[in-house]
């Protein structure tokens, strides 16, 4: 039977995107849920053999103005207490900081475009020292504080934590590396309003997706391979 991956996704063009292809090649069965209208309490959190919690334009602190987030903090707690492997990209790392615990609040600032990170020295011996000197996409107005026994693997000028890691199995990850150049359209589209606010012509931002897509997409299936490889998956 094949292995299987458990994405929760809260908008329909933030999905698995580039990791898809490397999931697939690796023999997994693709499972999406709609964090905003499926019974997140119904599922049983250790049931796949990796979930993804994926992005969105809403705060993990948000469960006033968007009460499905109870039921998914409470998802990712259990899968978390199941120790079976957990990748949280943007809002879903938000997630895991959360209910690891850790403070989740805004920054101040917006930081949305294609840069590199500043991999600090554990990152170097981590997955993600395969996004060295790779422009990344970041799209993101909140920060986490890191977890208290997780490890800071990545910052930038703008956000100081930008990747964390709890044991082999739990990765969070603020920026974007599953955003597939061949996709950009729709999160331009899908954001337009918040390119708008921010005064960010959408025209730099697919031109620098074709220009540095490529090498992304490349540097996120060996962050990937590496990181499945080091918590065990199949």
């Amino acid at each position: 039977m094949k292995p299987t991956v458990l994405a929760l996704r809260h908008v329909h063009f933030e999905d698995l995107g580039s990791l898809a292809p490397i999931l697939e090649t690796r023999g997994y069965r693709i499972e999406y849920l709609d964090a905003t209208v499926d019974n997140l309490f119904a599922i049983d959190a250790s049931m796949a053999d990796l979930m993804v919690v994926l992005g969105g334009p809403i705060g993990a602190f948000d469960e006033a103005l968007y009460p499905f987030l109870e039921g998914e903090l409470a998802l990712v707690r259990k899968r978390l207490d199941s120790g079976r492997p957990l990748l949280g990209i943007c809002l879903g790392a938000q997630l895991i900081a959360r209910a690891l615990g850790a403070r989740v609040y805004p920054m101040g600032v917006k930081e949305i475009g294609f840069s590199p990170l500043r991999i600090s020295a554990q990152g170097a011996v981590s997955p993600v020292a395969a996004l060295a000197d790779v422009p990344v996409l970041h799209w993101h107005g909140d920060q986490f504080d890191i977890p208290a026994g997780a490890v800071h693997l990545a910052s930038t000028a703008i956000g100081a934590n930008q990747a964390f890691s709890v044991g082999a199995t739990v990765l969070g990850l603020q920026f974007h590396v599953e955003a597939a150049t061949r996709g950009i359209e729709r999160w331009l589209v899908g954001h337009a309003n918040e390119l708008g606010q921010c005064e960010i012509d959408p025209r730099t931002l697919r031109t620098d997706a074709a220009m540095h897509g490529g090498r992304l997409e490349m540097a996120a299936a060996a962050l990937m391979s590496r990181w499945l490889d080091l918590a065990g998956c199949p």
